[in-house]
């Protein structure tokens, strides 16, 4: 139970840690919640400070999501615990305990999260993004997109109904951190990949 408890809040504390936050104070610029959309993730840190800046933010958003679950997974946790690890290191991400619970939307530690898992629900992630961002541009509306149909694909591949609530608690946190997007989606004033920040 201790190991349980101790595994979850880990999951919790190591989402915590905003890649895009340390990854600029590393590298001597300005955090990224002060420019652009103010959202500390990939997308924008693209957007400010170009492709190699965001691939570090990137990497380091989707390892917070896979280590906590793949750790969990090694040690044979119950299928509750390695969900609610995925859980907590998603909401450690998006309302962080280090930087005054401002976090990001999610999207990249939503993907880690999933592809460790299960690696074909990570894959089923970037295809169903991929195509969405090809065609429409909206790196936005690809994220929602494939969110909400990862959970049909979390119901086919593992039909697991623990996978699916911590999913669909996932995935409508997600929506929620998106909502701004969206209104500006409806509106047309959406940013595309590779637009500019104002």
């Amino acid at each position: 139970m201790l190991m349980n408890l101790f595994l979850v809040s880990l999951a919790y504390l190591s989402g915590s840690l905003c890649s895009a936050i340390i990854i600029c104070r590393l590298l001597g610029l300005e955090d990224p919640r002060r420019g652009g959309s103010g959202n500390p993730g990939a997308t924008n840190v693209l957007r400010l400070y170009g492709s190699r800046v965001a691939a570090f933010t990137l990497a380091g958003d989707v390892l917070k999501g896979i280590a906590p679950v793949l750790l969990a997974k090694f040690l044979q946790a119950p299928q509750i615990v390695i969900a609610l690890c995925g859980l907590g290191a998603f909401f450690g991400h998006v309302y962080p305990l280090y930087f005054r619970f401002r976090g990001g939307k999610g999207v990249a530690t939503f993907l880690g999260v999933l592809g460790a898992t299960d690696w074909l629900l990570g894959l089923g992630f970037i295809i169903t993004w991929s195509a969405v961002a090809l065609v429409s541009r909206y790196s936005s509306l690809a994220a929602v997109i494939a969110s909400v149909m990862t959970l049909l694909y979390t119901w086919l591949l593992t039909e697991s109904p623990v996978y699916l609530l911590c999913n669909l608690c996932i995935v409508s946190a997600l929506l929620w951190r998106h909502r701004s997007n969206l209104a500006k989606l409806l509106t047309g004033t959406e940013k595309k990949i590779g637009g500019k920040s104002t």
